[in-house]
């Protein structure tokens, strides 16, 4: 193995496992907060609005743990093959963050009184 596959190799495996480590971390955040949790950077979810707090931070962690499981296993397939771990992090990337939104916005309708 040549040394720019290896370089390559370390940079998917730690991008991949930082962002799923990430991912999981704000997965267990939400799992364990007592206030309702936010999605989006700088906002916050007034407790007085949301329905179930704890079913919909569980909803919420749960989401956020399968938006991590691409990363997680993007990490490990980049031992064997990186074009094939590239994929998975991409589809994770952009196909994944419309994912969230639309599923976070699903959350909001359930659980969120407007």
């Amino acid at each position: 193995m040549d040394g720019e596959r290896i370089f390559g190799i370390i940079v998917m495996v730690f991008c991949s496992l930082m962002c799923g480590g990430i991912f999981s971390g704000l997965a267990v955040w939400a799992k364990k907060s007592k206030k309702p949790v936010h999605f989006y950077s700088g906002t916050t979810v007034d407790p007085k609005t949301v329905s179930d707090i704890p079913a919909y931070n569980l909803e919420n962690s749960r989401m956020w743990m399968i938006f991590s499981v691409p990363f997680w296993m993007s990490g490990i397939v980049s031992f064997f093959d990186l074009a094939v771990a590239a994929i998975i992090m991409s589809a994770a990337c952009l196909p994944g963050g419309l994912w969230l939104v639309l599923r976070y916005n699903r959350i909001a309708k359930k659980y969120i009184i407007r």
